[in-house]
Parts: C-alpha cells; structure tokens; sequence
C-alpha cells in the first residue's frame, strides 16, 4: 500500500512538473502612432520576458492577436492584455469574449492590464460606470466618452513613480523612478468617492500634475472573492519604456503574483535585448504629420 502510495505521487508530481504555469498574453487593436503603445510588438517582450525569468523558470506563454480559443483560455494561469482599450471590447462579439472572461474568472484565474488595456469607453460601460472589470482588475481608466467620470492621459516629460506597499510581493526588487510617459490620472475604482475598495491595493503611486500635485494611483491590484488575482499599471505609453528595469520588473512581478507563483524576494530577473527584435513599427516614437489645414483658416 505505501509503494502504491509513493508511486502515486511520484506521478502526480510528474504531471505537474509537465504542465507549468502558462501565461496568455492577448494584444488588442491599436491605432497609435509608431514608437507609441506597439501593442504586438510589447506581447512578444513581454512573451520573452516570461519565458527567460532567471529565477521563476519553467513558465511559459502564448500571445494571440485575436480572441482566444477555449484551449488557451482553458490553460492560462493568467491573462495579460494590452491594446487600445480593453480589448475584449474591441474584438468581434464582445459579450461572447465577457462570457469567456467570466469563466475564466470564476475559476481564479488571474488578469493583469497594460496601459490603454486599462481603458473602458463610454460604451463598455452602464450610465453609472458598471463593468465586470472593475472587479476583476479593481479599476479602470474611464474615457472620455464614459458618462460618470473621466480618467485623464497626459504625457510628462519626468513622472516619478514611487513604489506605494512596501510588503506587498509585486513591489519587490524595484525601486522608485523616473520617466517620459503618459500614467493616466484620475482613474476610477468605484462609486462614491472614487477610493480603492478594501481589497484592492496601490502599488504605484505618483505626484501628478506637476502644477498641481495630488497622489495618483498609477498601479493597483486586487484579490477577488473568486480566488483570483488582478492587477493594472496604466504604463507604458512609449515603446523605449520596456528597456526600463523597474517598470519592466513591477509588471513581471505582477505576471508571476497573478498566476498565482511565488515571486522571488529579490523580484523577477530577466535579460532584455535590443528592442528592435521584437519588431516593432518603430523603436522610437514618430510623432504623426499634422493636419492640413482647412481652407480659409490662418
């Protein structure tokens, strides 16, 4: 009977060892100009990243840049987007890519939102700003066009960002700094007084705007009642930024802390080579030619 139990669990440590956490990484649409979001181009830094952790091995991950089918789905640890606008908006048949979401939600899947990935629209959302994302990610950035509260996204030249819950896993082995990036202020975590929920935590906060300085929540993440786990960073809006090892590490840590993994005390390590062989339209930013003017205006 022992033996039988032994080999038992010699197998069922083999199955797990055969199956490692797996990370869905699903990159949305974008109409941003080159060196700016490079949403495909930010998957596959990111895919490379997950794969090459130095010292969170074993992991891998799937980029897709349509709706996932239900083996992915069924598989991923975690899912991370990225795009303009959260993008199960975005692709055809929304409500269908909800329903997918929730299942996987349910399940404890963990969710993670980069930049614009974190942007709902006014039509995503009910006259008083409800979504599923909001608890599943515990806030969102609110376009324009939301009936009930307005996110702001501006670029500045020196955003300082200042790690904001010292014992929290995602916030190890980073350090404050600083960069030329758009963090979206003035993002919305609920009704009432726009405060966090009590299961949602800051993890990164910043002093914007500089003319008029209040502490923004640039990064927050949530443990829902589910068993899963979320997190959104509304960086970073230029490309060059992944070279960043900070914001690169803050963003790994919370791919690992989302699939649910131990993060390493010193935060996850990885190699970032030349930005250009991940393809992207452009490395460095290229603004767009200006409109031409109308006739008869100065």
């Amino acid at each position: 009977m022992q033996r039988l139990t032994l080999l038992l669990l010699f197998i069922v440590s083999q199955t797990l060892a055969a199956d490692p956490a797996r990370v869905l990484i699903v990159v949305g649409p974008s109409k941003h100009p080159p060196g700016s979001h490079e949403v495909a181009a930010g998957g596959r830094v990111m895919k490379h990243c997950v794969e090459t952790m130095a010292n969170v091995p074993g992991v891998k991950a799937d980029v897709v840049e349509t709706w996932p089918d239900k083996a992915l789905r069924d598989a991923a640890s975690t899912v991370v987007f990225i795009g303009d606008t959260f993008p199960a908006g975005r692709f055809p048949n929304p409500q269908q890519s909800l329903a997918d979401l929730d299942a996987m939600m349910q399940r404890g899947c963990g969710i993670v939102c980069v930049h614009y990935a974190t942007g709902l629209l006014g039509e995503d959302v009910t006259p008083e700003g409800d979504h599923p994302l909001l608890r599943w990610l515990g806030g969102y950035f609110a376009n324009r066009s939301c009936p009930h509260h307005e996110s702001f996204a501006r670029i500045f030249s020196a955003a300082t960002i200042t790690p904001a819950a010292a014992q929290h896993p995602i916030t190890r082995g980073w350090k404050e700094f600083t960069l030329h990036d758009e963090p979206y202020i003035n993002n919305y975590f609920g009704k009432g007084e726009n405060k966090l929920a009590p299961n949602v935590t800051a993890i990164a906060t910043s002093m914007l705007p500089p003319e008029a300085p209040k502490r923004e929540t640039v990064a927050w993440c949530v443990e829902r009642a589910d068993g899963g786990r979320g997190f959104g960073i509304v960086m970073p809006h230029f490309y060059k930024n992944w070279t960043n090892e900070d914001l690169r590490r803050c963003i790994l840590n919370a791919i690992v802390w989302t699939a649910k993994l131990n993060v390493p005390a010193e935060g996850v390590q990885t190699t970032l080579f030349d930005l250009k062989e991940f393809q992207p339209v452009s490395v460095d930013y290229v603004p767009p030619p200006p409109k031409p003017k109308k006739a008869g205006i100065k």
